[in-house]
């Protein structure tokens, strides 16, 4: 797959692409006025599978579109390095000479640094130990080999560091009950749950079988220290999972960034939510979380899980929305349509008067029991 993945641009590739450098200039604009104001000011883009650059078409892929990104910001211009690996040397040499030809490179204070080293226990090593100036790190191994929970985790420990990874749904599912690579399995998803998961998939129905996997996946992430996960689906002109784009972080703003550009490049929704899934066939398809009336639930669930509580709108979105398909603006519709049937307050601590239509992020919701 790694040999021919380049010869052409299919739409998933480009949905993926527009996914990463969307989020990579959202978290550079965020991250670097954080660092300037510690004394720092260096951030940098990690991609450890980053390829030629560009596919046959002459189409940039996802390094050339962030560099780019980075050029064009003056912001961050003189505060970006860029880390991009291949282990294919013919690769990663032509990706260098498509650098050197992109517009305004020369403007950047710090070159592209390229590499051609193997992914493998040596750089879980080197990031599991080393500390990372705030990153944001990609990548997209063509399948399992060299894609571990230990590198997950070393690239996202530091402050500032975020991770987004290709995870190879068909390869996978193959090579759960494939003896011949189970260490890379087990790298993946822990050795004892591994072995769980095994034993769970055999004789489920494959949709079933797609849930279980994702669910595994994102527990072990969250164990070794990922505490936000949220996956994007990919599928074929059939309707059928071919793979996952999936983002970790430790940070609630990052994990709510990435959903809002999740949620606007998915082909479907119901009631304005999301799918969190991509079909070129532009299909109807089942939402991340199974929901046929989503706001509907939404509305029931807040109405009983808070019942008697009084809480800040922040806190009551940060808490309720991880894991779940909703984005703050559906929780701000959903809780001024309680409040309009007398079902719930809303109270101004600071007791300013409201603009019709609109729920502040600093008001407090009254749940009456």
């Amino acid at each position: 797959m790694g040999k021919h993945f380049f010869e052409e641009r299919r739409d998933q590739s480009q949905v993926k692409a527009r996914i990463v450098q969307k989020y990579f200039d959202a978290w550079s604009n965020i991250v670097v006025g954080a660092t300037k104001r510690f004394g720092g000011g260096k951030i940098a883009y990690i991609d450890l599978y980053a390829g030629p650059g560009r596919y046959k078409d002459g189409a940039a892929s996802t390094p050339l579109l962030v560099i780019e990104k980075a050029i064009q910001n003056d912001r961050i211009r003189d505060s970006f390095i860029a880390y991009l690996n291949d282990m294919d040397k013919d690769k990663s040499q032509t990706l260098a000479k498509e650098i050197a030809k992109l517009p305004g490179v020369e403007t950047l204070k710090n070159q592209p640094v390229i590499g051609n080293d193997e992914i493998g226990q040596d750089a879980e090593k080197y990031f599991s130990e080393t500390a990372i100036i705030p990153s944001f790190t990609f990548f997209d191994p063509f399948g399992y080999k060299g894609l571990s929970l230990k590198l997950v985790n070393g690239v996202i420990k530091d402050w500032g560091c975020d991770c987004v990874f290709f995870f190879n749904y068909n390869r996978i599912n193959a090579g759960l009950t494939n003896p011949l690579v189970k260490s890379h399995m087990d790298a993946l998803f822990g050795e004892e749950r591994a072995d769980a998961l095994r034993l769970k998939v055999s004789g489920a129905n494959p949709a079933m079988r797609q849930e279980m996997v994702l669910e595994e996946l994102s527990q072990a992430l969250k164990e070794m220290g990922g505490k936000f996960v949220l996956p994007f689906r990919f599928k074929n002109e059939n309707g059928k999972l071919t793979h996952h784009l999936v983002f970790v972080s430790k940070s609630f703003k990052g994990y709510k960034v990435m959903k809002d550009i999740m949620a606007k490049e998915s082909s479907s929704s119901e009631q304005g939510v999301a799918s969190f899934a991509y079909s070129p066939a532009d299909e109807t398809m089942p939402l991340l979380y199974g929901l046929s009336q989503p706001l509907e639930e939404l509305e029931a669930d807040l109405s009983t899980s808070y019942r008697g509580e009084k809480i800040l709108f922040d806190k009551l979105f940060e808490e309720h929305s991880v894991d779940r398909p909703f984005l703050e603006r559906h929780y701000k519709d959903v809780l001024m349509k309680l409040e309009d049937s007398g079902k719930i307050q809303v109270i101004d601590p600071k007791k300013k008067k409201r603009r019709k239509g609109t729920l502040a992020n600093r008001l407090i919701v009254h749940f009456p029991s």
